[in-house]
């Protein structure tokens, strides 16, 4: 724990290395990583390792009840796996409560030794994290959220590098700065860490070029703004061929949805070498709150790179096909303040998270922990997207788990719905990668949105924004044995249940099965 203090506002806040954002770890594809996590805290902790496949290796994979039990106060683990054909920006963060609030940050892994990027060698390589900061405790804030029934209080700020920037009535002491020189390229690795927001950035009077997302190169393209949706990375490439002067970088949430978000924008400062600190920064033009259009035309510009060297390996038949619907509900709760409890699920199932690890309990046979009858398709057929539905809104509660074979293609349909209302969603799966066929506004049609797939350099992803409203179509080959968890990564979502779990059969050779538990793998 560290005493922070934010926006004239001091409080502890659980650190890594007493850094905030916490250590960023440096590695090249093929390299081998040991993280050594002992726990100082009252709470109970696991680390992710956001992006990275952990081939086999589901056991250090981090979210706690599905792969691994949590690290108990006062103990440790060895967090060890290899980074195989994988290079870019991913970042890490705690996967239990609401604890990433605070515990993050960056993963950046070059390229093997001798090998270039397929774009121009920057001088220089910053990680940007953008955050959220509360007055309070996070974890009294989902508390009281959770004993009431409602929604938790949102953020007070958004953050920069752990900075809040100038336009707050009690601004920070401090700004992120950024020192560039004339002439030179920076390769600005940006990472939303929000818990609930989706986040717009950009730099004022300059372009910025995406070559890579979720640590995967893509076809360059120039933009005045990019957008991410909490858990996703971005790397763009930064001229610095602007008058000498010092720039405002930005960031505030992009929300078309009719509920209430953090609108307060964040700053930090592009700052030119040699030009004084009086100098007032100039402001960029962030696209409006809740510009739909610029959203869904920015997110239709990213494709693979698709080169020999980078391939996109796209399935073009499918074995296996999903569709889940994404829901809010509200389940019965006699201590909350309305008699009922928010919930979300999928398909009408809200995920309850068990008190065994769900690989631990597969792997070693443990009967009574979960059931593998996920359903393949919602329940009942109905408008999704049509007027709101504020009647019979229950939902079924259970550990249940989606069954997949080894190595079968599979496409899964995400289906946004207005049960009590329309959000967007960013969905995280572990353990793969995959391609974002399409995304679409309204209801999903299977007769005709399949032509409107990109079957030959989609973007491949660890994480995809379901638009408010609307669906998005992924797919991926299953070809990583083990239990692996599929959430949305709003924090407030994935505690009101908006998650469920992979369990992929193990191949028929040993090289494709799962890798034996470590020795200090906490119990529960």
């Amino acid at each position: 724990m560290s005493n922070i203090s934010r926006l004239c506002h001091t409080k502890p806040i659980i650190t890594v290395n007493g850094r905030f954002p916490g250590p960023t770890i440096y590695a090249r594809e093929g390299d081998r990583v040991i993280v050594n996590v002992t726990n100082h805290v009252q709470y109970n902790m696991t680390l992710h390792w956001h992006g990275l496949k952990q081939i086999r290796n589901g056991w250090v994979d981090g979210p706690a009840y599905v792969t691994q039990c949590p690290i108990q106060t006062g103990s440790s683990f060895t967090y060890d796996f290899n980074i195989t054909g994988q290079r870019g920006t991913l970042w890490w963060h705690a996967h239990i409560m609401w604890l990433r609030a605070t515990v993050n940050g960056a993963i950046v892994i070059m390229p093997k030794a001798g090998v270039p990027y397929p774009f121009p060698k920057p001088d220089g390589e910053p990680e940007i994290i953008l955050g959220e900061w509360w007055h309070k405790d996070v974890e009294v804030v989902e508390q009281q959220g959770s004993m009431l029934g409602l929604a938790p209080n949102m953020s007070d700020a958004h953050l920069i590098n752990g900075k809040a920037g100038l336009f707050f009535p009690c601004r920070d002491t401090h700004t992120y700065a950024l020192e560039v020189e004339q002439g030179k390229t920076y390769l600005l690795r940006i990472i939303n860490a929000a818990l609930n927001d989706e986040l717009f950035f950009a730099i004022a009077d300059h372009n910025m070029t995406v070559v890579e997302i979720d640590a995967v190169y893509c076809k360059p393209f120039t933009t005045n703004a990019i957008l991410l949706t909490p858990g996703q990375t971005t790397s763009v490439l930064l001229v610095a061929n602007q008058v000498s002067s010092r720039y405002f970088m930005a960031t505030r949430a992009y929300n078309d949805a009719p509920i209430p978000v953090d609108n307060k924008t964040a700053t930090a400062i592009l700052q030119y070498k040699g030009v004084p600190v009086t100098v007032q920064p100039i402001m960029p033009q962030l696209p409006a709150p809740s510009n739909t259009s610029f959203a869904m035309d920015f997110n239709a510009k990213l494709k693979s790179l698709n080169s020999p060297q980078y391939p996109a390996n796209v399935p073009l038949n499918v074995d296996r096909n999903l569709f889940y619907t994404i829901g809010m509900g509200l389940n019965p709760c006699p201590t909350c303040v309305n008699g009922t409890q928010l919930a979300a699920s999928l398909n009408n199932i809200t995920f309850e998270m068990p008190q065994v690890g769900l690989l631990q309990a597969h792997y070693f046979g443990t009967k009574g922990v979960f059931t593998l009858d996920f359903p393949d398709n919602p329940p009942v057929t109905f408008n999704y997207t049509g007027a709101p539905l504020t009647a019979n809104l229950g939902t079924s509660l259970g550990t249940r788990l989606s069954k997949i074979k080894f190595n079968s293609t599979v496409e899964l349909v995400l289906q946004d719905t207005n049960l009590l209302s329309v959000e967007s969603h960013p969905f995280h799966l572990h353990g793969y990668n995959f391609f974002v066929m399409a995304r679409g506004i309204g209801n999903f049609d299977p007769a005709k949105d399949p032509a409107k797939y990109n079957l030959v350099d989609p973007p491949e992803r660890n994480t995809v924004g379901v638009p408010a409203g609307g669906w998005a179509a992924i797919r991926f080959r299953a070809n990583n044995p083990g239990v692996w968890f599929m959430h949305c990564h709003l924090e407030l979502h994935t505690t009101w249940g908006l998650k469920m779990a992979f369990l992929v059969e193990d191949g028929t050779g040993s090289d494709e099965s799962i890798l034996p538990p470590p020795n200090d793998l906490p119990a529960c």
